[in-house]
């Protein structure tokens, strides 16, 4: 496609590469404050509500025992300017603003606001998860950034450890991922395997045989091969990673607000392809975002906007006209991101395998692993793309596992012929319905939206690695530790999709 990418009319638009930092473009537009500037604002801003909440505290002590208030309340507000806003708060969100405030230097003394629309996460994609983190993947860039991810949780309070706060722990269990395969699956389940070890992943290959004798409780019936990983696969509880992050960055100085982000102002400007396409550039210039549980709207100035809005992100998108344009043009190509629903039943059974169980996934789709000790178990099994669920809400399908999911887990495992559901709960995936790989990087034409999302049940494990290179993108326009351009919108707009093997 192009060579260039110039802004103005008739100018030539690079549609290959993500686009120019912050210091390149975005601030072009609008310089960033510097950290002595920010300073004063906040001690000036400290000094008011200061004075504000004396006057607040005299008019109480004239009217005891009543909550009436003269002076009403401007916290559930978001601030009228922030260098950087995140839309989404759940584990990739916070994982970008952490990254962001971890690079920070003098000269780059950005603001973030982290807008998250549901902060009890009751239906967040982050908590509802199996918290899995495993390397046997089918791409490097996978393989890499789940390696990053476990020495990330591994040495977790290096990097999220507060002074004089207790320690971070996020119960991780290194117990590995044991990937079965059928005669069909096994030439694939090699091929991984040898991208793998490539890559630094400690993983093994069993035969029937080997299996039977490492976990004897597995029925090995039409298993053919068997890879298993041997460091730094397990499970980890997601709740308190999110916690973590969030904790964390906003003792780095992240701010965050209760509310959605419901539209955006920007300016624009024609422009020509490579291909002599004539299609509308855009900057971002400002968030507007709807409080929690008020019609208020507050225009929040903006440099840049990362959507970290997980299975909703394609509604944000829009927002910005991304896949609204002409049919066959440029600006119609959709971000293919959506959510889907996802049963995890939690099941107990006395008999079952012990702590050297493993996340197993079978040939079958179907998967199980420990949780905690004494006989419980959680597992789930994904649907047929002509089979899935509704997703107007979170209500499980108890039929789905009577039917589905039991009579695969029994013929794996024989004991869980006994097996009995004690509840479940569902999740969202954000789905990539495109090729089930992340979608990283900017926008080709809208020169200052970011995207971190469409990880198709992989995020929680990648989260550490993406909000990295996200960072890494705002603050120099380019991926520094990881190559992750393969995962950008580019693809969508070339029709290249970038496949994995073993998507879970």
């Amino acid at each position: 496609m192009g060579v260039s990418r110039v802004c103005g009319t008739g100018a030539r638009l690079l549609l290959t590469r993500g686009g120019p930092s912050l210091g390149a473009t975005a601030a072009a537009h609008r310089g960033f404050r510097t950290s002595a500037a920010s300073l004063k604002e906040d001690e000036f801003s400290k000094i008011l509500s200061g004075e504000i909440q004396k006057i607040h505290n005299k008019v109480r002590d004239v009217l005891p025992g009543s909550d009436w208030s003269p002076l009403k309340s401007m916290e559930h507000l978001p601030p009228e300017h922030a260098d950087i806003v995140i839309v989404g708060g759940g584990v990739m969100g916070w994982a970008v603003a952490y990254w962001l405030k971890r690079m920070l230097t003098k000269k780059k003394a950005y603001n973030v606001l982290v807008v998250e629309r549901d902060p009890t996460y009751s239906h967040a994609s982050t908590v509802l998860s199996a918290g899995g983190i495993r390397q046997q993947f089918s791409r490097k860039e996978n393989i890499q950034m789940s390696l990053f991810g476990a020495h990330f949780l591994r040495n977790i309070n290096e990097y999220l450890g507060i002074i004089n706060e207790d320690p971070v722990d996020i119960q991780f269990n290194p117990s590995g991922y044991l990937f079965l395969s059928s005669e069909k699956g096994a030439e694939i389940l090699e091929e991984n395997y040898r991208v793998q070890r490539e890559q630094g992943a400690k993983v093994t290959l069993l035969s029937p045989d080997q299996l039977k004798r490492k976990f004897p409780w597995i029925s090995t019936q039409d298993v053919a091969l068997a890879s298993y990983g041997l460091e730094n696969e397990g499970w980890f509880d997601p709740w308190l990673l999110l916690t973590a992050l969030r904790r964390k960055a906003m003792s780095m100085g992240v701010l965050h607000c209760h509310g959605e982000v419901t539209g955006f102002n920007s300016v624009k400007q024609k422009m020509l392809t490579a291909d002599g396409e004539l299609v509308t550039c855009k900057i971002i210039k400002q968030a507007i975002v709807q409080t929690q549980n008020s019609l208020e709207n507050q225009p929040v100035d903006c440099m840049a906007v990362v959507n970290a809005a997980g299975a909703w992100s394609s509604k944000v998108a829009e927002m910005v006209g991304i896949g609204r344009g002409n049919p066959g043009s440029y600006e119609n190509v959709r971000l293919p991101v959506e959510p889907r629903k996802r049963y995890i039943y939690m099941f107990h059974c006395p008999a079952g395998p012990g702590l050297d169980c493993p996340m197993l996934i079978d040939s079958s789709g179907v998967y199980f692993r420990r949780e905690g000790m004494g006989g419980n178990y959680i597992g789930g099994l994904s649907p047929p793309e002509e089979e899935e669920p509704d997703t107007s809400n979170l209500d499980v399908d108890h039929e789905y596992f009577q039917q589905k999911v039991w009579p695969l887990l029994a013929h794996r495992v024989p004991v869980f012929e006994s097996l009995k559901v004690k509840s479940a709960w569902a999740g969202f995936y954000d789905y990539n319905t495109y090729d089930q790989n992340g979608v990283i990087g900017i926008h080709p034409l809208v020169q200052n939206l970011y995207f971190a999302c469409g990880f198709s049940g992989h995020g929680l494990q990648q989260a550490p690695a993406v909000g990295r290179a996200v960072a890494e993108l705002l603050n120099s326009g380019q991926f520094t530790t990881l190559d992750l351009e393969s995962f950008g919108f580019q693809r969508f707009i070339s029709q290249q999709p970038i496949m994995e093997k073993n998507i879970v």
